[in-house]
């Protein structure tokens, strides 16, 4: 814009409530300067009908001299020359004058008041002190004020005021000045009030009659514009506003309607041609000139909606609301084009573009009079669409007049420009002088090529660059397009291809597939006239491939790469090199075996399952796998299962969307798709449909801008297809055809070396057009493995049983070596495992993949040391298995428990797979160590055998008499027929016998079960003090009645086995009862007795004293009671001298009461040895031999607890012997130490005794055992 071109001026409205002045005109005129100020600076609240909420308002009259010809005439509503209020200045202060001439003119006034029906009034009396002074026969003031309202206020005495000297500056005539303001303001908002009212009634009325034949709209909106004028009189934009408001909405109704086929008589006027397209008007307050035809009935809809919007303009102007005028502004301009289609105006081609253009332009030069440059920038996203809608129109006015095509205008397109710029009319005067003025600018850009390339560049990049600065990228690049367009129209392809690769990535990150399909085509012909044959080539691939394209087309995109394909290569330009992923596909790639993983040699098939995306079938004159190989050692097939290879052997790979362009996967996933959902609006009487629309419902997520760095160039493949050609490793295929859809190319994949294969590219060569895949994803890999040689024996079933024959399986995997004739396992003998065999056993040779390749026999020869078996002829990455038998001896003395511990204190620790099966068996590790012929060193082999049996032994008593009770455990799960069971002692003493009481000889041992054995000791003379006895049976499993029987074997060591003493304990009830009785006392009385002579053994071993003259030993019992059904009185336990001799006995008698009745075992009476401190320890008895009573324990708790005894008051005193703890130092001190079993008889352990209930208690209760 020029800098002396000058702004707009915002027009204000200069109407004024009429107020009439009739009486002293001289004196009115003093004061009308001073009323015209001071009126409105006190604002007057107005209250309005309807509910409407009342508002503050500054009053401002425009006080005329009073004349006839103001007065409403009948049928005159015109509110913005109705006179609110009239009034009558006097300031008579003569009786006489008042009579002659003040009160006769009063009348006249008062007389044309009534006549034309106007109430509204008021009689102003000023009275000032100077005529006071003047007039001597002067009546007080209140005389000439009462003659008036006795004349004329009879009933409104408030309709006649006075003023004091208004022009003093005293108090009193300010307060009566101020009274007189006030009086004013309320009787001309009063009266306003009522007029408007009456007049807004009457509008109502008008607008009910809107049905009816001969209604008018034009009258009607001259009749509410009077109501918006008055709003916009008193300064009410935003009441003014809605009165416009409601027109608009009413005659978009009536032309809806119309469209609906409900159309209104008026609106014919509305539907004559258009022949005038000069665009808005806004520059101006009131556009009088459409005003006159829309009241006439002669305006077009151009008119009426133009005359609408500036009035609409100018309000939100004067309310601060530039921004509206903007969005209001796009909304009238697509409201006009789609009334003029629905109301079928007949409009001259490219006349409604014209005044489109004039229009937006005409907007933002009226928000650019009002605002300044930094507001301009800080609200582009309101001003935006504006500039892109009018450089729609300007670019459509130019392919409509020939100002595009690269020859210029024809004369038709001449003549259409001619019309156009006709219809365009005298430039109006407001606008004469500016230099950049809407009519100019159209004017010039239809004159010539070179002006409207300039008018049209300048609007698109002012838009693109308003885009760009407000975040609208997308809106930003459909600018660019459409200037790429107008580029190619120019023959610059160059320039076009920046901007549609600007748009392309757009559409690809957010996919919008029939946008890219266009853009495409666009930028496949840029290239095409830029002579880019690589980027064609790969535009026209995904081109091909495009399903939004007909057959047609992509038949024509395909055939231009065959075309090229098939020409000669010329110069350096030897072959093409383009992305695959437009081209074909990949959907899987099937391995056969499923494993992917080889031995050396070994064959294996690729299956590649490839989806062509061409429309017509393509030869293939080869296609090419790259794969890279790496020297390492893999696992053998089944070790291990490779990621994103499934069960079957199939490596599944991602579909992808070919229009999002090669490098969609790097670009992130796809833009969500659309979410649309159906809206409809209809009518609350009748239901009837008034409109349809689509709404989006995850337009937020669609919305998203993202512009990443990506290209969308085709990917530079060249060098990586250079690469593979040279590469060493390569899977090929040739002479391929690949017809549209999904097809197999089958790959022999090559296995010469060991280690690591990975697919890396895959090239599709059509004559100069090489299709390459620059990489697999997921990645694809099979392994060729080279292993060794590996022997492995293994049992047949969970576990090995000791003492019987087991079969173990052989199993020899060749791996790289091959079975020679004459090669032979030497397996090494040991005496503790035989091994049974015949002369030959069969044997299977099994391929890598498991599948039988032959049978055949191994011969077996054993001599003293070793056991040769020879192996037959068995090629490389075989199985060869054969079954043997094998006997493990059970030793005879015990095997160790696998929890029991080592020499050095630690608990023995089996691996889980042997211990978890049999846990409680006793295990035998056996080694063999084996030669094999492809190695030089001896492969050693364990195998866990385990114990069927476990067996304990029990020494029992019955006075001096001894068993020996044997128990054998049948640990295994397998039941057992077991015979030949004898118990024998290995010194083979003369004087002891055992005589067997065992009747069956052949018995069943089923699996977790005991069988029991019982044998009595007899002896003639004194019995040895140590038995090494050997228990021996045979056995062999049930469910073969006809297999050899092996032996078992069990050894036991017994020590001092003699009955040394007897005790016997009686209960007696208290003196006078039959019977014991609970809760009361009776007497408990033990007897130990000897029963026989020291022995020289015990003489050595055991400590005697001298009593009397009689050697004594000494001993300690202790009564206890676990079960808690006695009560021990007195002392529970003691000391006695045990004179040592035959049948010396000893009594000891304590009171003891029963707590139960019924019948109660006798207490627990423990006796053990009491060893001074002079006296060694004696050994430890064997931990393997069984007690014969559990409760000879030792004491487990300090004498001081047990009452008055005569021994030692210590608990340091009382020390298990079993103990590893250290003596502690100091003064020996007494031990106490248990006797071995079998050693002390109780004779009452089993006895009981008959308790009653006592005879007081009324709780009976009763121990019953």
């Amino acid at each position: 814009m020029e800098s002396h071109e000058e702004k707009p001026i915002i027009y204000t409205m200069e109407n004024k409530p009429i107020v009439t002045c009739a009486g002293d005109q001289t004196l009115f005129t003093a004061l009308y300067s001073l009323l015209a100020q001071q009126l409105p600076r006190e604002p007057m609240e107005w209250r309005r009908s309807y509910g409407r909420a009342p508002k503050m308002i500054h009053l401002e009259a425009n006080f005329v001299q009073f004349k006839e010809d103001l007065l409403p005439k009948e049928g005159n509503k015109a509110l913005l020359t109705f006179p609110f209020l009239h009034i009558y200045w006097t300031d008579c202060c003569d009786t006489e004058t008042y009579k002659a001439s003040v009160k006769e003119d009063m009348q006249r006034w008062q007389g044309a008041l009534r006549l034309h029906g106007s109430t509204d009034w008021l009689v102003v009396v000023v009275e000032s002190d100077g005529k006071k002074k003047n007039k001597t026969n002067i009546l007080p003031r209140t005389s000439i004020l009462d003659k008036i309202r006795n004349d004329f206020c009879n009933k409104q005495s408030d309709r006649c005021v006075t003023l004091l000297d208004p022009l003093k500056e005293s108090s009193r005539s300010q307060e009566s000045w101020n009274s007189f303001l006030t009086k004013l303001r309320t009787l001309l908002l009063m009266s306003f009030t009522k007029n408007l009212g009456r007049f807004e009634d009457d509008m109502r009325t008008l607008r009910e009659k809107r049905t009816e034949p001969g209604w008018s709209f034009c009258d009607y909106f001259m009749v509410q514009e009077e109501l918006a004028f008055v709003f916009e009189m008193l300064q009410q934009y935003e009441d003014a506003l809605v009165q416009y408001d409601e027109l608009d909405a009413l005659f978009t109704q009536y032309v809806l309607n119309f469209g609906a086929g409900d159309g209104a008589n008026w609106l014919g006027s509305f539907c004559q041609p258009v022949r005038s397209w000069t665009g808005l008007l806004l520059r101006r307050p009131i556009d009088m000139e459409k005003r006159e035809v829309i009241q006439r009935g002669e305006a077009s809809l151009l008119d009426l909606r133009s005359y609408l919007f500036s009035r609409q303009c100018t309000l939100l102007i004067f309310l601060q609301r530039p921004w509206e005028v903007t969005q209001r502004a796009l909304d009238l301009l697509h409201t006009c084009v789609q009334e003029l289609r629905l109301l079928e105006v007949s409009v001259l081609q490219g006349a409604l573009d014209c005044w489109v253009f004039l229009s937006c332009l005409e907007v933002l030069h009226r928000i650019d009079g009002c605002c300044d440059r930094s507001q301009l920038e800080a609200n582009f996203s309101h001003t935006v669409g504006l500039w892109t809608y009018a450089t729609e129109k300007l670019k459509s006015l130019g392919y409509m007049c020939g100002l595009v095509s690269e020859n210029g205008p024809s004369s038709e397109e001449l003549n259409r420009t001619v019309d156009l710029l006709a219809g365009l009319g005298t430039e109006r005067p407001e606008t004469v002088n500016s230099l950049q003025s809407p009519y100019k600018k159209l004017k010039e850009a239809l004159s010539s090529v070179e002006a409207f390339e300039k008018h049209y560049l300048e609007l698109s990049h002012a838009a693109l660059e308003m885009y760009r600065a407000i975040g609208r990228l997308r809106s930003g690049r459909l600018v660019g397009k459409s200037l790429a367009e107008f580029y190619m129209k120019k023959g610059d392809p160059h320039m076009a291809q920046t901007f549609l690769q600007d748009a392309l990535k757009s559409y690809t990150a957010e996919g919008w597939s029939l946008p890219i399909t266009h853009t495409r085509k666009q930028i496949a012909e840029c290239h095409k006239q830029l002579q880019k044959t690589e980027e064609y080539l790969q535009t026209s691939a995904l081109l091909a491939s495009d399903d939004n394209l007909s057959d047609e087309e992509r038949k024509h995109f395909c055939q231009e790469i065959l075309n090229f394909a098939s020409q000669d290569p010329e110069g350096k330009d030897q072959c093409v090199a383009l992305s695959m992923a437009a081209f074909a596909q990949l959907r899987e790639l099937h391995f056969t075996p499923s494993a992917a993983t080889v031995h050396v040699g070994a064959a294996l098939q690729l299956d590649l399952r490839l989806c062509s995306q061409m429309p017509v079938p393509v030869h293939l004159e080869q296609l090419a796998c790259g794969v890279h190989y790496a020297q390492v050692r893999p696992a053998p097939a089944g070790s291990q299962r490779r990621p994103g290879l499934s069960p079957d052997g199939t490596v599944t790979f991602p579909a992808a969307n070919p229009s999002r362009g090669p490098h969609a996967e790097r670009r992130g996933p796809a833009a969500p798709a659309l979410e649309l959902q159906e809206i409809q609006d209809r009518s609350p009487s009748d239901n009837a449909l008034n409109s349809a629309g689509v709404v989006c419902k995850n337009a937020h997520l669609l919305m998203r801008i993202n512009d990443g760095p990506a290209s969308l160039d085709p990917p530079s493949v060249a060098a990586s297809a250079v690469a593979m050609e040279d590469g060493a490793e390569m899977l090929k295929a040739s002479d391929v055809t690949l017809l549209p859809g999904n097809n197999s190319i089958i790959f022999s994949a090559p296995s010469l070396k060991a280690g690591s294969y990975t697919l890396r590219q895959l090239c599709a060569t059509v004559g100069r057009v090489q299709f390459v895949l620059p990489h697999f994803y997921p990645i694809v890999q099979y392994d060729v493995y080279s292993q060794e040689p590996q022997l492995s024996i293994e049992p047949l079933t969970e576990s090995l049983l000791a003492g019987l024959p087991q079969r173990v399986k052989f199993t020899i995997l060749t791996g790289n070596y091959a079975v020679k004739k004459g090669d032979a396992l030497q397996l090494s003998n040991t005496a503790s495992m035989p091994i049974l065999h015949s002369s030959a056993c069969p044997a299977r040779i099994l391929s890598s993949t498991g599948e039988l390749v032959g049978e055949a026999s191994v011969s077996i020869q054993s001599s003293e040391k070793v056991t040769s078996i020879s192996l037959p002829q068995t090629p490389p990455y075989h199985t060869l298995e054969f079954q043997l038998e094998v006997l493990c001896h059970i030793p005879s003395a015990p095997a160790r428990a696998e929890s029991e511990r080592l020499t050095n204190g630690e608990v023995r620790h089996r691996p889980k797979n042997r211990t978890r099966y049999n846990s409680g068996m006793a295990s035998i590790d056996q080694k063999v160590s084996i030669d094999c012929p492809w190695s030089i060193y001896s492969t050693l082999i364990s195998l866990t055998f385990y114990t069927p049996f476990r067996a304990h032994h029990s020494l029992l008593s019955a006075g001096k008499r001894k068993y020996i009770q044997i128990c054998l455990r049948n640990v295994s799960d397998t039941n057992f027929r077991l015979a030949n069971q004898t118990l024998t002692e290995r010194q083979s003493t003369p004087a002891l016998q055992l005589l067997s009481l065992n009747a069956k000889t052949h018995q069943l041992v089923y699996s977790k079960q005991c069988v029991y054995s019982l044998w009595e000791m007899k002896w003639d003379a004194e019995p040895p003090p140590c038995l090494q006895c050997v228990f021996a049976a045979s056995f062999s499993p049930a469910d073969a009645p006809d297999t050899e029987l092996k032996p078992y074997g069990y050894e036991f060591q017994l020590e001092r086995v003699t009955t040394l003493y007897s005790v016997k304990a009686e209960i007696q009830p208290a003196v006078g009862e039959e019977h014991c009785r609970a809760g009361a006392l009776c007497r408990l009385e033990v007897s130990v007795t000897r029963l026989t002579d020291p022995s020289e053994a015990e003489r050595e071993d055991e400590e005697y004293g001298e009593n009397e003259g009689l050697r004594t030993t000494k001993l300690m019992y202790e009564v206890v009671d676990n079960s808690s059904n006695w009560a021990v009185c007195g002392k529970s336990s003691g000391v006695v001298s045990m004179p040592v001799a035959a049948m010396a006995t000893h009594k000891v008698q304590m009171e003891v009461m029963p707590l139960f009745a019924g019948k109660l075992p006798f207490p627990s009476i423990k006796v053990f040895k009491y060893l001074a401190h002079s006296a060694p320890p004696t050994t430890q008895p064997d931990a393997d031999s069984c007690l014969e009573n559990d409760n000879l324990s030792l004491l487990d708790k300090g004498l001081e607890d047990q009452g008055d005894t005569a021994s030692l008051r210590s608990r340091g005193s009382v020390h298990s012997l079993g103990s590893g703890e250290q003596q502690p130092r100091g003064p020996p001190m007494p031990r106490l130490e248990p006797f071995s079993p079998g050693q002390v008889f109780n004779c009452s352990l089993a006895r009981q005794v008959l308790v009653l209930p006592g005879t007081d208690d009324h709780v009976l209760e009763v121990n019953v055992t």
